[in-house]
């Protein structure tokens, strides 16, 4: 008999069924180090304490999508090990910094299921929380999967589809104890750009790009304790492929879009978020952003933009994303709506 974990099936999944996900996860410095090999990421907050004091933190603070990933990884066995694909993000939102020496832990509720037409799989949506070793909620999240059913015969669940909002608005977003931009040096931070400097509908071109590496993108999914088999097992696709985590992607994206958002300094809220094509090794990344919209938050000059985050493979004429028939073309890889804190 075996012991391993086979992880949930659509039919073992209820309404409400509420899963505390296992092993608390302790952050460190080592972990910072390792996020900042893997990806190009160099916003000031994250990178220096002395930068972090002067904005009225007490230090700097672990990056949000490394806190993201930790929290993410965590559900891999309750949630997605059994996926066939991560459909789509909302209602995230960053509600305290993560320091090194915290220890996060996970749980996820169930919020929403739907069974497929072919009898196959069906849609789970789950709403999760990170906490940390003292039960604060550092961050939350809703995201939906399509998970394989164990018995094509078992029968359909009743379909309950959850309401969720389209974006998390600007007066529910937290911006953490201390934050002050009052003393924000511009020539450490990068550049000058700060709210008044851009526009909505504004697009901006990250310049750069970084070409996926087999053994990297292995190592950071490893690095959040993320064990869903597509990522390493070359045997459980059949094209012979390891498929890249989608928050390689993500991480890869964000860091990028330092040239030309350097000031974009912390996220605070994800408002939705679809992994629209898959990425490979010998993918190259590159990234370019939308200014969706901009909003004072309640602390004076701190200031929040709404951007449309887009990760590509090799170059794609223009920015466009969708071909006439108002799909994904096939090079985009990443289509993600945030906001982040930016000095105004």
């Amino acid at each position: 008999m075996t012991k391993t974990n086979p992880g949930r099936f659509f039919e073992d999944y209820t309404i409400g069924q509420l899963i505390r996900h296992t092993v608390p996860r302790t952050l460190a410095e080592g972990e910072r180090a390792l996020y900042h090999a893997l990806y190009p990421a160099r916003h000031a907050i994250y990178s220096s304490d002395e930068f972090a004091i002067s904005c009225g933190l007490d230090g700097s603070p672990m990056d949000d999508l490394l806190a993201f990933h930790t929290v993410f990884g965590k559900t891999v066995p309750d949630v997605s090990l059994n996926a066939v694909a991560n459909l789509g993000y909302a209602e995230g939102r960053w509600l305290l910094p993560v320091w090194p020496g915290d220890t996060l832990r996970a749980e996820s509720e169930v919020i929403g299921l739907k069974q497929n037409s072919n009898g196959k799989s069906g849609v789970v949506w789950v709403r999760t929380r990170g906490l940390n070793q003292q039960d604060q909620t550092v961050l939350e999240y809703v995201r939906w999967v399509m998970v394989r059913k164990r018995d094509e015969d078992s029968p359909a669940p009743e379909t309950m589809l959850p309401t969720l909002s389209g974006t998390v608005a600007p007066q529910d977003l937290v911006v953490p104890e201390g934050l002050s931009f009052d003393a924000y040096n511009t020539d450490l931070s990068g550049e000058t750009h700060r709210l008044a400097d851009y526009s909505v509908g504004e697009l901006i071109e990250h310049v750069d790009g970084v070409t996926v590496d087999e053994a990297e993108h292995m190592l950071a999914t490893r690095l959040w304790q993320n064990t869903a088999k597509v990522h390493f097992d070359a045997t459980h696709r059949e094209d012979g492929k390891r498929l890249v985590y989608g928050g390689h992607v993500i991480s890869m994206a964000r860091a990028l879009s330092f040239n030309g958002l350097a000031n974009a300094q912390m996220i605070v809220a994800l408002n939705a978020g679809a992994h629209a094509n898959p990425c490979f090794a010998g993918d190259t990344i590159r990234a370019w952003s939308e200014v969706l919209d901009k909003a004072q938050t309640d602390v004076p000059g701190v200031g929040a933009i709404r951007l449309r985050l887009v990760a590509t493979k090799g170059a794609v004429d223009g920015f466009r994303m969708r071909d006439q028939a108002g799909r994904y073309l096939p090079e985009i890889l990443l289509d993600l709506d945030y906001w982040a804190l930016m000095p105004e």
